[in-house]
């Protein structure tokens, strides 16, 4: 199932390594004084910043989150899953881009992908649990 236009960015290797550190020093929530440097440094390139983060959420919003299963793939909830995907991505990539204010939508933007994961994180925890509580019962 084709979850995204072909329009998705294509980013470098280092580019994406890049937004990663970023993304990962926002959930770190900045303690020491080396990661509070490290973010200085990132912030100060606020346009670019937030046209990545922008750039790289949609991949990540497409790789990440539109993981619907094969035998799953034509079903109600993944095309509604795929359509929640697009338009997530879209906006996204909208708003970091036309934002004046490149380093504070670059934090916000990286919170949003942040919770996003987190959330689907929680959901395939439980279709895990679900999953193996099947096992279990086929077994006894």
């Amino acid at each position: 199932m084709e979850t995204m236009s072909p329009k998705v960015p294509q980013l470098a290797p280092e580019q994406i390594l890049r937004a990663a550190d970023y993304v990962e020093l926002v959930w770190q929530e900045q303690g020491s004084e080396e990661e509070k440097a490290r973010l200085a440094e990132f912030h100060a390139d606020g346009p670019e910043l937030a046209r990545l983060i922008g750039e790289f959420g949609a991949l990540l919003l497409a790789d990440y989150l539109a993981a619907v299963p094969d035998e799953d793939a034509d079903c109600e909830s993944a095309y509604a899953l795929g359509q929640l995907v697009t338009v997530a991505s879209r906006y996204l990539k909208r708003w970091c881009l036309a934002s004046g204010a490149g380093a504070h939508t670059a934090w916000i933007a990286a919170g949003f992908l942040i919770e996003c994961m987190q959330e689907v994180d929680q959901v395939l925890a439980d279709i895990r649990g679900n999953v193996g509580a099947r096992y279990v019962a086929a077994a006894a």
